[in-house]
């Protein structure tokens, strides 16, 4: 494995563990930027690196993005809450010829319940279960549901053809996934899938133990990246690991 210098964009919780786990597996730290007096001051340290990782602020993470094409810098983005602008920013990527590395979770784990889902929401389809999907996170989290939760969310509803959406329990018809969010204590993330029927419950469910796992799978998002133009997610890591 190469070694890397890695600019760090966002420098709260994520960020800093981030840095444990960057320079764990032998990488340094060219600049950390954490806000607009930090890109007036420090935007030109850019140049000194080989990839940026930003877990920043949903409303920045655009900027950001912009940021680092314009540095023509590979980004790993863990920021979530962002996906509006998702389809614009892959074109602009892409037209640019820069490199992005985007997901809704970086764990790996995570990345196995992904798979998971996907083919337990293909065996439903035909099927009389009912799904939904309860997250719980930390009372710091932005975004509700999570990124994650939505990634979730939209693998059932294409695998299931009776859903058409997604909805807060309490105000979804029949044709809506219900989902619940809990935002409590420092809850690292919990996210689970259930499918209950008149017979028996069906659930998946991945609990992170901490911030280590999100925080490892960006570094390994960052070292993927080396050498590489275009637009990645973690589907793409998934299958090198398993290629190699």
């Amino acid at each position: 494995m190469n070694t890397s210098r890695i600019a760090l964009i966002g420098y709260g919780r994520m960020g800093k563990e981030v840095e444990k786990m960057a320079i764990k597996r032998g990488h340094t730290i060219a600049c950390v930027i954490d806000n607009e007096a930090d890109w007036a001051q420090k935007a030109s340290l850019l140049n000194n690196a080989d990839v940026a990782i930003d877990f920043s602020l949903p409303q920045t993470a655009v900027s950001n993005i912009r940021r680092c094409f314009a540095a023509s810098l590979p980004l790993v983005e863990g920021t979530t809450g962002w996906n509006k602008d998702l389809e614009t920013v892959i074109s602009e990527c892409n037209a640019a010829k820069k490199t992005l590395f985007y997901a809704p979770n970086f764990s790996l784990g995570m990345n196995i319940m992904f798979l998971l889902n996907k083919q337990l929401a293909g065996l439903l389809n035909r099927t009389n279960y009912r799904v939904s999907l309860t997250e719980s996170h930390h009372i710091h989290k932005l975004d509700a549901p999570s990124g994650t939760a939505v990634q979730l969310l939209n693998q059932l509803i294409a695998g299931i053809e009776r859903y058409s959406g997604w909805d807060f329990e309490g105000k979804q018809g029949d044709d809506q996934v219900p989902v619940s969010v809990i935002r409590e204590g420092e809850v690292h993330g919990i996210h689970e899938v259930v499918a209950d029927s008149a017979e028996d419950i069906i659930s998946i469910r991945h609990e992170a133990k901490g911030r280590q796992g999100l925080a490892l799978g960006a570094v390994m998002a960052a070292e993927f990246l080396v050498g590489k133009k275009g637009v990645f997610t973690m589907d793409d890591l998934m299958e090198a690991l398993l290629r190699d």
